[in-house]
């Protein structure tokens, strides 16, 4: 059975609570042991995922493998298939709108709500007008033709061509999901990141380019 208790110094501190002497007390014992807080918070600091944006700032995402993949999808997805492309929306496991442009996404008829049913990360391609749509993948939430149906209805009133894109981390998780997967939607796997899976029927059908 675990046992806590104060030590004799925090003691000390703790009984001035009240007194004109509480603040002083409260900042020796600090300024002799450290802030609890500031240490856990350096702690998840040095366990965020940094993420360099197409403008070259960089943000950091709460630890953990799905923003790790999205990490994935902005730095190694973005500069291959979308190359010109900009960020316009970039969702946390902890902090659903860490980098947004909403300026951007309501000139192109998206609107933020409360109730949205936005994907991971929206990317806009301005020369060719296209809108990609992805969603990270560590477990759940391919664009499944339910998903492929609401990010649709997100995108009603927008005239730009809509790409739509699921990313897995590697073909152990791709292969969990290929039933679930909407036709005329792309798959793009972090392990092999050159390369793109299209459900498009006989939109690709042909000999490659050599």
């Amino acid at each position: 059975m675990t046992r806590y208790a104060l030590s004799d110094d925090a003691l000390r501190a703790v009984k001035t609570y009240g007194t004109d002497t509480f603040a002083a007390a409260a900042d020796g014992f600090v300024a002799q042991y450290g802030n609890l807080a500031a240490r856990y918070a350096g702690k998840k600091r040095r366990q965020a995922t940094p993420v360099k944006l197409p403008d070259g700032t960089e943000i950091l995402l709460s630890h953990g493998k799905h923003n790790v993949l999205q990490a994935a999808i902005v730095q190694e997805f973005a500069p291959r298939f979308a190359p010109d492309a900009v960020l316009l929306y970039l969702g946390d496991a902890t902090q659903r709108t860490l980098h947004v442009e909403p300026a951007l996404l309501r000139q192109l008829g998206i609107t933020i709500t409360s109730h949205g049913k936005l994907p991971d990360v929206i990317l806009y391609d301005e020369a060719r007008k296209w809108l990609f749509f992805v969603e990270a993948v560590t477990s759940h939430g391919p664009v499944s033709p339910k998903r492929h149906v609401e990010l649709e209805a997100e995108a009603a009133m927008s005239t730009a061509a809509r790409v739509y894109v699921t990313a897995f981390p590697d073909f152990k998780e791709f292969k969990k999901h290929v039933a679930d997967i909407a036709w005329e939607t792309e798959i793009w796997i972090a392990d092999h990141p050159e390369h793109m899976i299209h459900y498009n029927g006989d939109k690709f059908l042909g000999p490659p380019e050599r």
